[in-house]
This record gives C-alpha cells, sequence and structure tokens, in this order.
C-alpha cells in the first residue's frame, strides 16, 4: 500500500464528535464519530479485485501481501489515517427512525488516484457508537452477496459501490438468520467498500431534524465543493441545482435498475447516496418471473413497500425528504416542488424509452405506451423469466411468424403446459403487434439483436446462485465465488462456457433461505 495518496477532506473538514468512546450513544453536533475497526483474530483473504485495487492505488502484487491482509481486514490501521463511523439518521419503512448511523461499517481512509477520490470503508469491521443493540459485525453469506453484487452491477452498467476485498475474520458471529428465535454462529467475514463517498440522505436529515442548521449549511456546500464542483452562483441557486444533480443521478440509478431487473429490498433514506449511486447491498434480488410486486424482503413482504414495481415512487418520496431536510437552507418549496414533480414525468419518458430499447425499437412512437404495457400484462399472465424472455427476444426476425417468435422465447416460461387458452391467445396477439411494430424499424435483425444484447444482459446474480457460492464457502471451497465473479464480468457476452448460468431458477429455490427472500441481516 506503498502509493497509497491519503486525503481526509471528510474528517478534515466537518465536525466530529469531541468524544472517541466507543459505546452507543446520542452523537450531537458532529457528522462522523472516530473509531478503530474490532481486531479479527485469524483473518483471511477469500477473494479481491484486481481492478478495484488498481482504481484506488493498490498494486496487483500488493492484494497478496500480509500489509493488505492487515488493513483491510481492520487488523491495522494505515499510517496517517484515523478510521471513523458517519452519523446520519433516516426514514425506514416510511417511518422516522431517528439516529441511525454507521453501525457496522467503518471507513478507514480517504485516498486520491488519478484525479479522483474514494473512500475505503470496511463492513463488518466490528461496533460502533451507531451499531445500537448489535455488534456490528457481519457473516460470511451477507458479506459474499455484497461483494459479489457490488462488481456485478458495476459491469451490468448499473452505478453503484465497488467492493475491493472480500475476508473472512476467523471468528464467529451470532444471527438469526430470518428472527424467528433460531440464532446460530456463523462464520464472520468483512468486506472493503469503495465509493466517492457514502453520504446518504439521511446525513442531512439529522441535521435538520436536531435544528443544526450551521452544520447543515456547511455539510451541503461541502458536497457541492468537493462532489458537484460545477455547481456556481450564488447560494440559494447552489443548493437547489445541488438538490437537482442528486435527483437526475438518482433517477438514473433507478432506470438501470428497472432494466436489468434488480430490486434494493431496503431502500430507506440512509440507503440512499447524493452520488445516485447503489448502496448497501442486504436483501436484494433479481427478478426470476416477471412480479412486479416482488420484492425480495422478508421484512417488508406484507406491505411491498420496496416491491420492484415501486422503486420510481420510493425513490421520489425518498427525494422528498431531502428536500425537506435541505428546506431550511432555500425556504421556498416551489422551486423543490418542482423539481419533485418533474422526477416522476422524466422518468417515465425515460422508461419509455428504456423499455423500448429492450424490445429492440430505437425509434418511438404514440402508439408505444400501449405495446409496453400489453407486454407488461401479458408477462404476469404465466410465470415468465424476465431475463430469459427480454435475452431470447433479440433471436426474433421479422419475417418471423407469431408462432416462431413464441417458439424462440419459450425457455422463458416457468410453466409451459400452462401456455395454452387465453393465455396463448393474449401472447399471440401482442406478438403480432409487435412484428409488425418491428417492420417499421430500419435496422435489420442482425444489429437490431446485436444493439438489444447492450441493452439486455444474459447473467445476471440470481439468489440461488449466490446461495450455492455461499454453501461452497461454508465448507471453505471458494472455487465458486471464483466462477461467478468471472461470470459476472461480461453478462452481456454469450460466454458458452458458462451456459449453464443462463437458466430460470430451478424449483429447490424456489422457497429456499437465501434464494427467496431474504432478511436484513442477509
Amino acid at each position: 500500500m506503498k502509493n497509497l495518496k491519503i486525503n481526509n477532506r471528510f474528517t478534515a473538514e466537518l465536525p466530529a464528535d469531541p468524544s472517541e468512546i466507543n459505546e452507543v450513544r446520542q452523537v450531537k453536533n458532529a457528522l462522523f464519530s472516530y473509531v478503530n475497526p474490532t481486531k479479527p483474530s485469524n483473518p483471511k483473504l477469500i477473494h479481491a479485485s484486481k481492478e478495484v485495487a488498481e482504481l484506488v492505488g493498490i498494486s496487483a502484487d500488493e492484494i497478496q501481501s500480509e500489509s493488505f491482509l492487515n488493513t483491510f481486514s481492520g487488523k491495522e490501521i494505515l499510517p496517517g489515517t484515523h478510521p471513523y463511523a458517519m452519523c446520519y439518521a433516516g426514514h425506514q419503512f416510511g417511518n422516522w427512525a431517528g439516529q441511525l448511523g454507521d453501525g457496522r461499517a467503518i471507513n478507514l481512509t480517504e485516498v486520491e488516484h488519478n484525479n479522483q477520490f474514494f473512500t475505503l470503508q470496511l463492513k463488518g469491521a466490528g461496533k460502533t457508537p451507531y451499531s445500537r443493540t448489535a455488534d456490528g459485525l457481519a457473516v460470511l453469506r451477507s458479506s459474499v452477496r455484497e461483494h459479489l453484487c457490488a462488481e456485478a452491477m458495476f459491469y451490468l452498467g448499473v452505478p453503484t459501490t465497488r467492493s475491493l476485498s472480500l475476508m473472512l475474520s476467523g471468528d464467529e458471529v451470532l444471527r438469526d438468520i430470518l428472527y424467528n428465535g433460531n440464532p446460530a454462529y456463523e462464520k464472520g467475514a468483512i468486506v472493503c467498500r469503495v465509493a466517492p463517498s457514502f453520504i446518504r440522505f439521511g446525513s442531512f436529515e439529522m441535521l435538520t431534524a436536531r435544528n443544526e442548521l450551521k452544520n447543515l449549511k456547511q455539510f451541503v456546500e461541502y458536497n457541492i465543493k468537493h462532489y458537484f464542483p460545477e455547481i456556481k452562483g450564488e447560494s440559494t441557486a447552489q443548493y437547489l441545482e445541488f438538490f437537482k444533480n442528486v435527483a437526475d443521478k438518482t433517477r438514473e440509478m433507478i432506470l438501470h435498475w428497472q432494466r436489468v431487473g434488480f430490486v434494493h429490498g431496503v431502500m430507506n433514506t440512509d440507503n440512499m447516496s447524493i452520488h445516485g449511486i447503489t448502496i448497501d447491498y442486504g436483501p436484494y434480488g433479481w427478478l426470476e418471473n416477471y412480479d412486479p410486486n416482488w420484492t425480495p424482503n422478508t421484512t417488508d413482504s406484507q406491505n411491498r413497500r420496496y416491491r420492484f414495481g415501486n422503486q420510481p415512487q420510493i425513490a421520489q418520496w425518498n427525494l422528498y425528504q431531502l428536500a425537506n431536510a435541505i428546506y431550511p437552507l432555500i425556504n421556498e418549496a416551489e422551486p423543490l416542488e418542482k423539481i419533485l414533480e418533474s422526477f416522476i414525468t422524466e422518468f417515465e419518458s425515460d422508461y419509455k424509452l428504456m423499455f423500448l430499447s429492450k424490445l429492440g425499437l430505437f425509434t418511438s412512437t404514440e402508439a408505444d405506451g400501449k405495446l409496453i404495457s400489453a407486454l407488461e400484462t401479458v408477462l404476469q399472465l404465466s410465470e415468465t423469466d424476465m431475463t430469459i424472455f427480454f435475452r431470447n427476444l433479440s433471436k426474433i426476425q421479422v419475417l418471423n411468424s407469431v408462432e416462431e417468435a413464441i417458439e424462440k422465447i419459450k425457455d422463458s416460461f416457468y410453466k409451459p403446459e400452462e401456455i395454452n387458452g387465453e393465455i396463448l391467445e393474449s401472447w399471440k396477439k401482442w406478438f403480432a403487434v409487435y412484428l409488425q411494430r418491428l417492420n417499421t424499424e430500419a435496422l435489420s435483425d442482425e444489429v437490431r439483436a446485436e444493439k438489444m444484447n447492450l441493452i439486455n444482459p444474459k447473467y445476471v446474480l440470481r439468489n440461488y446462485m449466490s446461495q450455492l457460492a455461499i454453501d461452497a464457502a461454508d465448507k471453505d471451497d471458494y472455487s465458486l465465488i471464483d466462477e461467478l465473479y468471472l461470470l459476472l464480468q461480461k453478462p452481456y457476452d454469450e460466454q458458452p462456457e458458462f451456459e449453464k448460468w443462463f437458466a430460470k431458477r430451478p424449483d429447490w429455490a424456489r422457497s429456499k433461505v437465501g434464494c427467496s427472500m431474504l432478511s436484513c441481516s442477509s
């Protein structure tokens, strides 16, 4: 780590907790608390990303060093750094939760490399003043899921945090996987997450809720200075432009989630980044069958607040909370409301174009809204795998008959015996319109397929795939982690050597713990 360029702007420029006592407490008039990671007893490196290492200024050779192992397991502190946990609040499942903060995350330092800044954060590194009733640790299953998913999302083209390393701590951690009164010891693990920063909507909410308006002003200006330096002008205009930038970046992120069928599962305001990047991979999942009402989160199973089809609306709701938080700096509701209203309007316009591109349609007509709506309806008549359906749609040619088109996407049906009668007629009706619409496009079948295959991934990190890797890792076999990592680096490529992963969720995974729904500890 000899080439790491330390540059701790966050701790140098923002108010710190005056106490360094690591005990759970309310922390006021501060944006962070200094705290060191809990030293692991016997850390072991399972997997690391050479690309992410090079991104932050670590050479490939250093990954195998003792220094790398000790630093990114929390065993040793980098010279010139002072680790810290961030203080923030948030709305959880729509309810104000008050102070939350980094309960199991510790920021090691901020580094500068190639004129870019990155925060290096350990997840699962031990107790902090924000751990509430928890221990601040993480287990292997959740850490494998986070490490693989962050990188899978990056290669899918979805804005996200990155993952540098995955390590075992050598310690056991007690967890109740389904919150049903059956705790058990599991292997402890630590992930090093990388992002421009881990600043959340909840950071601003906390300051306003406590009426710490001086700190709020300083914090907003800090964010503009370092993350939105293009924003100029008088103060009020800058604050509004900052909010507009965050809204735009959030809209882009959600659009990508919907494009690839990703469901975050815990869209609380403390899990929303000002950078419009996906953070905090807990009970996430990809749609198997196309079900807009699906959520992977057991905690949300009754109300399904964070279901797939509701993610754009929840993003807007969360932005409302951010707008409320920065309102005291602006003292005028109308310009904030205009930005919030335009969020959904602009999202719907972008969504239509995105969805058409998934269909291989790169022009737009007034009738396309009905085409999209009809498809979303027919996809739900019988379980239809989202990823396989859209990928195989590129095989359809303009001169195909309706029957030939249905044959080419039939592998996406979980219950092919159901595709008859009214359901079959609905599919025929939709494909008749779709094939006619394809005829209005100027692209050849080959060019259209090529463009579609850059938009519709062939491989995504299905929950059952993660669970297989977790089960193997529990037995000290990390080969499946390596295999999935390689697979997910090229999700849009055919990769015939990995064809077995281009498959529907197996029946055994339909209700298996870790493969269908997960808890917030997953």
